[in-house]
């Protein structure tokens, strides 16, 4: 829902629950600013008719009264319209609790704990238990926000992108669909508009601000958008074939975890055997020095295509 929208439900909700009497349609148009900028007599009435209507669907319960002259008249009672008590069992408390703790790091983390405060004054009892295990999900990416509100709310947006095998960013516009975190990064899920297809951006590569675009998406947003699946791919997940790699003693330890075989060749080299699959020399290449490809041939060429390119200037 676009926030103007949402504080203009909001604002006619507080309106309708904050009065002893029935208010008419227009007293309500000249007490909620949203509705002074709309011209016409019927397009405010389209307008407030799908406002009730979107209220009511939140679980509202929105009363028509008519007057003994015929006026209708429009109102919210508080005793129909307050929350059941809420009842949480310690587990449930607990699993609240948990979450409000791994976003800590993360802007969300003031709302987070105001929620908590709201559901401690309501009765609910948490306990302030200390773990050995604090989970954590790190949001340092500045392009972190303006993409969760921008996915959340719809819209698209630009921004520029340096691949991995690239000098310079490219700007890029998005239709964000989704945000993962995996491994320790986090991604963002979307329909690239320049190149008419899906793609997956790795947020620490966004450089400058977010920007917001107009125009509805145009391309349809599927039911469920796994993340995590296109960046394993890309990563060599779930391939059947494989390539040999030395690996500086002491670092990789992402390539480490995946190998199949791992001998030691003398005190500062490796050799690992690693699945071979799609974007596996962009992978690699983040590895700089550590990494020496032996074989398959043609990956060891990608990689040294991808260092000669970062290197060109």
């Amino acid at each position: 829902m676009a926030i103007a929208k949402a504080e203009r439900l909001m604002n006619l909700a507080l309106c309708l629950m904050n009065t002893r009497r029935p208010v008419s349609k227009r007293e309500l148009r000249e007490s909620i600013e949203a509705y002074h900028e709309i011209g016409s007599d019927d397009a405010f009435n389209r307008m407030f008719e799908r406002d009730k209507d979107d209220l009511r669907e939140l679980g509202l319960i929105i009363e028509t009264v008519e007057s003994v002259d015929g006026d209708v008249g429009y109102l919210a009672r508080r005793d129909r319209n307050r929350l059941p008590e809420i009842a949480l069992d310690a587990e449930e408390a607990a699993a609240l609790s948990l979450a409000a703790k791994v976003w800590q790091q993360a802007r969300l983390a003031e709302a987070a704990s105001g929620a908590l405060q709201k559901l401690r004054a309501a009765g609910v009892p948490f306990e302030d238990t200390q773990s050995a295990l604090e989970p954590r999900i790190p949001t340092p990416e500045p392009a972190f926000e303006p993409l969760m509100v921008a996915t959340r709310e719809r819209r698209a947006v630009s921004f520029d992108y340096r691949k991995a095998n690239a000098v310079r960013p490219e700007a890029r516009q998005v239709e964000p669909w989704a945000l993962e975190c995996w491994r320790g990064h986090w991604y963002l899920a979307g329909w690239d508009r320049d190149r008419s297809a899906v793609r997956v951006f790795r947020l620490s590569r966004i450089s400058g601000k977010v920007r917001s675009r107009g125009g509805a998406f145009n391309a349809p947003v599927p039911d469920h958008v796994d993340v995590r699946a296109a960046v394993a791919s890309w990563a060599g997940e779930g391939a059947t074939a494989t390539a040999r790699i030395r690996l500086r003693r002491d670092s990789g330890y992402p390539l480490r975890s995946k190998a199949v075989t791992s001998e030691p060749i003398d005190a500062v080299w490796d050799e690992l055997e690693i699945p071979y699959g799609h974007g596996l020399d962009a992978w690699l290449v983040e590895f700089g020095p550590d990494v020496v490809v032996l074989e398959p041939a043609e990956l060891r060429a990608d990689v040294v295509d991808r260092l000669r390119a970062v290197a060109k200037d």
